[in-house]
């Protein structure tokens, strides 16, 4: 029996898991898969982006007002003080894992960075590679390609930077430079490029095309596990500055940081198990207290494998992390302990009428209710199990797509809810 068992690998576990194992109990994570939405989002750290549609240009000023504006979205359990007092702890994290995070902006602004269509994206942290493209700075572009590489556009980025009034070209080189392969994901082209022969080959083809004050975006393919190496041998060979820009699933920067960020947690304990799906539990209530889960079990070829734990944390994600199910009816339950959830039991009542309506839709804004120790609750707010804890997408009252705050409730959530264990 360990004292934590998280359910759920993404980035919300990932965190909770850190800071309970960090504060001295024995904690593991299981998972159906492995990096949640971290494998398929840009790799960076959307604390907030948009609020009823209006571009946020100040992340900490907006979350200070939401106790009054939105009262139960999982930012307002704290301050804004305490919001970024966890932020700061995930930067110093990334920067001891050897993958640094950074902020391009001074008092708490987003940065602006192109999107993989060249649209503008609002984000708070970024890892150094691509914090190099903020459309805040001066120098022109040069979007880099290789021919055919799927799945990133060079021509369409520059196109629709320029139309936006950012200085931008492309840039498309012979894709035998970049792998010798004839089909190749992003996972294979950033492996591929730790190979320091064929990363002076970009880079010698590459030198004599720009022009002078240009950096330098790249497909997020510059490495995996030698990022570092691979971004600081480009920046050294161009004498530019280098920046990615995401490609479309899979992320290779989101893959770089669970890997890891896993090597951290199994260098101080933390199991991380993948191929584990829960699929119940056995809990106990009680008249007018919280209840308790003894354990739940994950499915085999066999009989079911228990997992006793003094604590659990749910952080299976919510609709789209499949942790929560439907039915033809309208019916939203969640998967593992059957939590009450906040969104409409009803189909025709899952969405408004308008596709963009301003305030998302309320199948996407459901979820698990939890008080401030981020323990789930019934509908007079009472705790329902006094070991159990529910963290990330998985929370009520934050659509945390359209309003860009996905991997900042995942670290806020998680970090706050190890340390309530500690």
């Amino acid at each position: 029996m360990v004292d934590v068992l998280v359910i759920g690998a993404g980035l919300s576990g990932l965190m909770t898991a850190y800071k309970a194992a960090k504060s001295g109990l024995t904690t593991k994570v299981i998972a159906k898969g492995l990096g949640g939405a971290l494998h398929w989002s840009a790799g960076t750290v959307d604390v907030l982006g948009y609020l009823q549609k209006e571009l946020v240009q100040n992340p900490k000023a907006a979350i200070s007002s939401l106790s009054e504006s939105k009262p139960e979205h999982p930012y307002a359990q704290f301050t804004a003080e305490n919001v970024f007092a966890y932020l700061d702890e995930f930067v110093a994290l990334t920067a001891e894992i050897g993958l640094p995070y950074t902020g391009a902006k001074k008092g708490g602004e987003n940065m602006l960075l192109p999107s993989p269509v060249g649209a503008v994206r609002p984000t708070f942290l970024a890892p150094k590679a691509q914090a190099a493209g903020d459309l805040s700075r001066s120098e022109p572009m040069v979007i880099v390609g290789f021919s055919g590489l799927r799945d990133f556009y060079p021509k369409l980025i520059a196109e629709n930077l320029s139309k936006q009034g950012y200085q931008a070209r492309a840039l498309v080189l012979p894709g035998n430079l970049l792998t010798d392969r004839t089909d190749s994901s992003t996972i294979h082209l950033a492996n591929g490029l730790e190979d320091q022969k064929r990363l002076s080959q970009i880079a010698k083809a590459l030198k004599s095309q720009l022009k002078k004050g240009e950096r330098v975006g790249f497909p997020a393919i510059l490495g995996m596990t030698a990022h570092q190496t691979v971004l600081t041998t480009l920046e050294k060979q161009l004498q530019a500055p280098v920046f990615e820009i995401p490609t479309l699933p899979p992320s290779v920067p989101g893959i770089r940081l669970f890997k890891a960020l896993r090597t951290k947690l199994n260098s101080i304990g933390v199991r991380v198990e993948a191929g584990m799906e829960v699929i119940g539990a056995q809990h106990t209530t009680a008249n007018g207290a919280p209840g308790s889960v003894a354990w739940v079990e994950s499915e085999t070829s066999a009989r079911p494998l228990k997992h006793h734990a003094q604590h659990f944390v749910l952080a299976t994600g919510g609709v789209l992390g499949a942790g929560f199910n439907s039915d033809i009816s309208g019916r939203v339950w969640e998967t593992i302990f059957d939590l009450p959830l906040t969104m409409p039991q009803q189909r025709n009542e899952w969405f408004h009428a308008s596709f963009l309506h301003p305030e998302g839709h309320p199948v996407f804004l459901g979820g698990v209710a939890v008080n401030h120790a981020f323990q789930p609750v019934n509908e007079a707010g009472q705790p329902l199990y006094a070991n159990l804890q529910a963290v990330g997408n998985v929370l009520a009252d934050c659509d945390a797509i359209q309003e860009r705050s996905l991997e900042g409730v995942a670290i806020v959530t998680g970090l706050a809810a190890g340390e309530a264990l500690s």
